[in-house]
């Protein structure tokens, strides 16, 4: 930790308070029920029913429309960084690939997330979705803990609740624009029109373009690192069809392209330190430099469209909801497998011969270039290993066409619909019961193909005689139905004692057929999909598979006001996310390439469990010295039984993405939000969650047992204050800075531990005849360090206007977004946070 971080924690924790957002803020009154104050308080639906934040029996984080506007929120990315005890990895690899940890728990990559996301009432099922704007915000709620009783489907950590803009009886609109460093600029609009007396539409739209913070050195210093383009364009018809019946429509498309894949490879391996030390690297440390000969892309293309109505009978209201959703996404990039000589001996093929042709050109070629240490190219691309004269060493994504490239896809639609009773009323109980239906059809391609130098063909087979022949393919085809039914209840056993009980019962039907081709790989002569066999010189297809996971998810909660201003609250809830398929063949190739091959004991199965938690918490919220300080303290425990986990291998193979399961996860923790208005106007805030996490059991990696939950920081602080003063009778003065501290931070089940890599199995039959401990990895190095990063906003805003100048990561703070440790290639995948960054944002409504 540095001293800046040191000091700036000091003098913040030696403030007046510690505080959360969630209650800092004023919800934005007139546009919707659950906006609406209500004396004094923040109306939340965190229950499925409006009610003050300060009832609800958990933690939840609030964000309303007038904390949204003075931090600059548009994205998941943004109101998280501003949460207690949730993190975020976001677009490392490609856009839709979000992962939210909360508390402990984290959404795998390639699984289902952990996280409901709710907008407007409807649940959405796309992880891809995650991270994306969703219109014209109004209102954030981050719940934590499980949440699949009262609000559906993958819901295990939490959800996120959110209300977007809802048309009113008058014109209005507004226009938000930015321009910052490195060509980027974000123009967000909504207008609201009345449609007659009793219908209203709300059209918004939102673009925004970066260069991004890095360049590849080798492509002429081009901006294809990190650059994005986004746009999107939402609707919302609502119309009251009586004066009892409202109905909801909503559309929205987005498109996107830019970069993936921003990673560089760090190695591992101490034994290999004494000939570079960056053999050895600590990931913290690691100087980024990107030099890929192959312009990485990302294309990504949403359409959904949704209409939900309610109807208010006299004792309920019958609420029921269809969605239909399609999102599709792909990338090209660079390949991963250099240094294990895929491409580089010649075969019996013509594409075999012509892609050890082109590798070994391209590295004639680059003899002196300057790339990431331990990188080094010699006069021929044979791994050092193998030459270790005038061989090479070269890690993924290198200037060379050793390393291959790779298309990847992912293509999901998916129509759900939902239908719910709630019971009218002002008396101690109310209910509510339904049913929902889910079904989701999924297409998964990973393909590798060599690089001759003319680039990648955009699709996941290519014949051996095309100018990009795949290698290596998997592609299947899932197709999940998902029914599920639900009831809750919530009594008031006395004036100042509630108990809510609920229960959601869910089965899933999932299946999975491979598209692979039956046809053989070009280069190692083999089936193009180590889950295909070869019968009698023909190349079979891989079998079709299918599997039902149900799960009962009840939860119980407890609130007894102790006084007008202090409640007290407890509650208990099962989680559940579905058990699936990894692409086929998946586990044959882990079992022949490192258990086989390095006497590894790794367990990867073709099809993964369902994960199941367990979740308790207990707490402490209310309000001080006539509600100008509020405070909130929690504390938790959460058992995980076959927690859900993403592995990446990499090997002569080429790379492989898989779920695995870690049998169990003990996770305590507690968690602090104070507020204090110091002040009329000024207002300081924060927050601290320190979760504690114990891998139990873990058949997959026993090795692993006593070690971290991955992707889960050991604390989290948020500190920040907020000026709001008036300057004249229109024109008010704002600032407000906001400082997010993230503690250390595993990413995988291996930790201070050592593992043998490929190249343990490689070296005692090469030409340099090392013992195979030689190759052995250490990974006490791939800890993300604690990190700290200043946010701030400055101007005048009126009623019609505002103006703000803003520093993204003021103080240039640099920090790791994501470690993927491939653990038998000897490294881990590293891609490196957002760097400082400055701007201005005018605003204008009418």
């Amino acid at each position: 930790m540095n001293v800046r971080l040191v000091l700036a924690s000091g003098a913040a924790f030696g403030a007046i308070a510690l505080a959360s957002p969630a209650l800092a803020q004023q919800a934005d009154p007139a546009t919707d029920t659950a906006q609406e104050e209500e004396d004094n308080a923040i109306i939340v639906t965190a229950r499925r029913q409006s009610e003050s934040v300060a009832d609800v029996p958990a933690a939840i984080t609030v964000f309303g429309a007038d904390t949204l506007a003075k931090t600059g929120v548009q994205r998941a990315d943004d109101f998280i960084q501003l949460t207690p005890g949730v993190t975020i990895v976001t677009g490392t690899a490609e856009a839709g690939d979000t992962q939210i940890n909360i508390r402990g728990i984290n959404g795998a990559r390639d699984a289902e997330s952990s996280v409901a996301l709710v907008v407007d009432g409807i649940l959405k099922t796309n992880t891809a979705q995650l991270n994306q704007n969703q219109g014209t915000l109004r209102q954030v709620e981050i719940l934590k803990g499980p949440q699949g009783a009262l609000y559906g489907r993958n819901a295990a950590a939490g959800a996120i609740v959110i209300q977007t803009l809802k048309p009113g009886d008058r014109l209005e609109g507004g226009v938000t624009v930015r321009a910052a460093e490195d060509n980027t600029y974000l123009a967000t609009g909504y207008v609201s029109v009345p449609v007659g007396e009793t219908a209203g539409f709300v059209l918004s739209g939102n673009y925004s373009t970066t260069d991004g913070f890095f360049r590849n050195r080798f492509l002429g210093n081009s901006k294809t690192i990190d650059d994005q383009e986004i746009w999107s364009v939402d609707g919302r018809f609502v119309a009251e069809l009586g004066p009892r019946t409202e109905l909801d429509v909503k559309a929205r498309y987005a498109d996107l392209t830019g970069a993936s894949i921003n990673f560089n490879a760090s190695f591992h391996l101490p034994n290999f330190a004494g000939v570079d030390p960056a053999f050895f690297e600590d990931v913290n440390t690691h100087p980024f430099g990107f030099y890929s000969n192959i312009r990485p892309t990302n294309d990504q293309q949403t359409f959904e469209v949704s209409a939900k109505i309610e109807h208010d009978f006299d004792a309920v209201t019958l609420t029921a909801w269809a969605l239909y959703s399609d999102v599709d996404q792909s990338l090209t990039a660079d390949g991963t497998s250099a240094d294990f000589a895929r491409f580089t001996f010649p075969g019996a093929t013509p594409a075999s011969v012509a892609a050890s042709n082109a590798c070994f050109a391209s590295t004639a070629q680059l003899t002196g270039f300057p790339l990431n240490a331990p990188t080094f190219i010699g006069q021929t691309p044979v791994p050092f290993i193998f030459d270790p004269v005038t061989g090479s060493t070269f890690g993924p994504y290198s200037p060379t066409t050793c390393d291959g490239t790779q298309f990847q896809i992912r293509e999901q639609s998916d129509f759900s619909a939902e239908i719910r009773l709630a019971s009218n009323g002002d008396g101690p109980l109310n209910w509510q019961l339904g049913a929902y239906y889910l079904h989701i059809d999924r297409e998964v391609g990973v393909s590798l193909g060599a690089d001759l130098g003319q680039g990648v063909i955009r699709q996941l087979y290519n014949g051996p005689d095309t100018a990009n022949p795949t290698t290596q393919l998997y592609n299947d085809s899932f197709d999940t139905d998902v029914y599920a039914v639900f009831a809750s209840a919530d009594y008031d056993v006395t004036d100042r004692f509630n108990i809510s009980l609920a229960g959601r019962y869910d089965i899933e039907d999932r299946s999975v057929s491979s598209l692979v081709p039956t046809v053989f790989d070009p280069f190692t002569g083999g089936p193009i999909n180590p889950g295909q066999q070869v019968v009698a010189g023909v190349v079979q297809s891989v079998p079709d598979q299918s599997q039902t996971f149900k799960q009962f998810q009840p939860k119980v909660s407890l609130r007894y006001e102790a006084t007008d201003d202090i409640n007290l609250y407890a509650n208990w809830g099962v989680g559940f996310k579905s058990g699936g398929f990894n692409n086929q063949g998946s586990a044959a190739i882990v079992d022949q390439a490192f258990n086989q091959f390095i006497g590894t004991n790794i367990l990867i199965n073709d099809q993964y469990r369902k994960e199941v938690s367990n979740a308790f918490e207990v707490g402490v919220k209310g309000s001080v010295l006539d509600g100008r300080v509020t405070f909130d303290l929690a504390g938790y425990h959460t058992n995980i039984e076959d927690m859900q986990f993403f592995e990446f291998f990499v090997g002569g193979f080429g790379l492989l993405r898989v779920v695995s399961n870690i049998d169990e996860v003990q996770i305590f923790g507690a968690e602090l939000n104070l507020t204090a208005e110091i002040l009329d106007g000024w207002t300081v805030f924060g927050s601290a969650n320190v979760t504690d996490s114990e891998i139990k059991a873990n058949a997959s990696r026993p090795e692993t047992v006593g070690n971290k939950s991955p992707y889960t920081a050991d604390y989290t602080i948020n500190i920040g204050t907020q000026l709001d003063l008036p300057v004249s009778s229109t024109v008010d003065f704002v600032t407000r800075a906001d400082y997010r501290i993230t503690g250390p931070t595993w990413f995988h089940t291996l930790q201070n531990d050592t593992n043998p890599t490929l190249f343990s199995g490689l070296l005692p039959g090469s030409a340099l005849a090392l013992p195979a401990f030689v190759g052995d990895a250490d990974y006490s190095v791939t800890q993300r360090d604690t990190f700290g990063v200043v946010d701030m906003r400055i101007g005048l805003e009126s009623d019609r206007w505002s103006i703000f100048a803003y520093a993204e990561n003021l103080f240039d703070e640099r920090y790791l977004n994501e470690v993927i440790t491939a653990a038998e290639f000897g490294g881990s995948f590293i891609s490196p946070g957002g760097l400082q960054r400055f701007g201005v944002e005018l605003g204008y409504k009418f």
